[in-house]
């Protein structure tokens, strides 16, 4: 793996899902279908999950990405709230989150119109 991500020059991180966020209830129901190619399917990552995993790191382009859910419709911001309330109590074995901070990245980006 280190060769092929050299030679496409990506920046390539293995993580389990869990590492950054609490795991929201309903994630891979929620998981869209891309594509099956042989015996290989392949899935979204579920939006809402993506989505909170952006607002928790808030860099920039994270905030781009999900205000485009939003736009987009990919992600509803009332369900956005509640997805967030379900985590929200198993925070606390995060240490590395400022669970305050992160609730009023959700807040706010939830109320926000589109652009």
């Amino acid at each position: 793996m280190p060769r092929i991500k050299e030679q496409l020059d990506i920046n390539l991180e293995l993580a389990c899902r869990s590492d950054f966020i609490p795991e929201l209830p309903g994630g891979r129901e929620r998981s869209l279908f891309i594509a099956r190619h042989g015996a290989v399917d392949f899935y979204h990552y579920d939006f809402y999950s993506q989505a909170l995993a952006k607002l928790e790191r808030f860099h920039a382009r994270d905030q781009r990405d999900v205000l485009g859910m939003l736009a987009g419709g990919l992600v509803d911001r009332v369900r956005l709230r509640a997805m967030f309330a379900a985590i929200e109590p198993g925070l606390l074995r995060y240490p590395a989150i400022e669970p305050g901070a992160f609730a009023r990245r959700v807040a706010e980006i939830a109320t926000e119109p589109c652009a």
